[in-house]
């Protein structure tokens, strides 16, 4: 048996990543250190759709309402300051259809004591220099009550905004109205369970969703739920704040508070991967709360079972062959 499970792990070797599931040679690498000395609480992440290779993150408080623009060196290539506007305790960055960017000052560290909170959104710049722009801010309750969160999304497609709330036992996936209403409040419903989340992300395309904490992150697949297809690999990070999706859908990146903290990516295989390029395909907005209020806990396709039974055929596919020629050879 042991010369049988050695030819098996040759034959493995000989085959390479085929001869296993796609997510199974997923790891994530370093991507690049963000170097900005004024950036030590990171807490949002977007790839930017009108500039490849750059990304927009921001504090978590105790700083100036500042957007920083950071390129895949971590350097600094601008500096966007929101006019007139305290940010308390922000949390979230998101991109829109609609190229504006969405800063979520949603975070409540006394776990529900504010009645309401602010989104802020205002044009992705189309030049990358220093400049002040005016923002609308968007008034936000949940119908549920004061709560806290840490990941707002903006469905790129839709153009919905979605929050996820922050709760060691579980928080709760929120749905935004239809549109923003920059003069009335907007009502979050609470349409999901959660796990813990401190950040999450739309693929470009709309189809994919993921959710991540401090040491976890899931991928779902998305039609206006959310519905578990697997667990993504995770570093570790000194606190795992930030996730966004790569502005082609191919990789999520991973970011963290910390002064010259590390972005990391992973590549993603499989299901994980979205549409390279062009315009995003339309997807349903959904919307209606599932009775039980629950997210499918299932794996789809493509999940964690799945690929566990597919490493599983590999290895005994290896394992029988190794034995039919060692019959072989005996036979010899």
């Amino acid at each position: 048996m042991r010369s049988g499970a050695a030819a098996a792990g040759a034959l493995l070797v000989l085959l390479g990543p085929a001869a296993l599931p796609a997510a199974a040679a997923e790891r994530p690498e370093r991507a690049f250190t963000i170097h900005d000395k004024r950036i030590t609480e990171s807490s949002g992440l977007a790839a930017s759709r009108a500039h490849p290779g750059v990304y927009w993150t921001h504090n978590d408080s105790d700083d100036g309402p500042y957007v920083y623009a950071v390129d895949s060196e971590g350097r600094t290539v601008a500096t966007v300051t929101l006019r007139g506007i305290r940010l308390r305790d922000a949390e979230a960055i998101s991109l829109g259809p609609d190229g504006r960017l969405y800063v979520g000052d949603i975070g409540d560290n006394l776990d529900g004591t504010w009645p309401e909170v602010w989104i802020y959104a205002f044009p992705e710049p189309a030049e990358l220099h220093d400049q002040t722009v005016t923002a609308v801010r968007y008034k936000v309750r949940y119908e549920d009550g004061p709560r806290d969160a840490e990941a707002l999304m903006v469905h790129p497609v839709t153009g919905r905004a979605y929050i996820a709330s922050k709760k060691q036992s579980g928080g709760g996936l929120y749905q935004g109205p239809e549109a923003l209403s920059p003069t009335g409040v907007n009502t979050f419903r609470r349409i999901a369970d959660v796990p813990w989340v401190t950040d999450g992300a739309f693929s470009p395309d709309g189809r994919r969703l993921v959710l991540r904490g401090y040491f976890a992150a899931d991928l779902y697949s998305w039609d206006g739920m959310p519905k578990k297809l697997r667990a993504l690999d995770v570093p570790f990070q000194r606190q795992g704040e930030s996730v966004t999706f790569s502005a082609d859908g191919t990789a999520v990146l991973y970011g963290s508070e910390g002064g010259d903290s590390d972005v990391w990516r992973l590549r993603l295989a499989g299901d994980g991967a979205t549409a390279r390029s062009g315009s995003p395909t339309a997807a349903p907005s959904g919307g209606a709360p599932a009775p039980s209020g629950r997210a499918a806990s299932g794996s789809g396709p493509g999940g964690g079972s799945d690929h566990a039974l597919a490493a599983l055929i590999a290895v005994a596919a290896a394992l029988g062959l190794a034995k039919l020629w060692s019959g072989r050879k005996k036979g010899n």
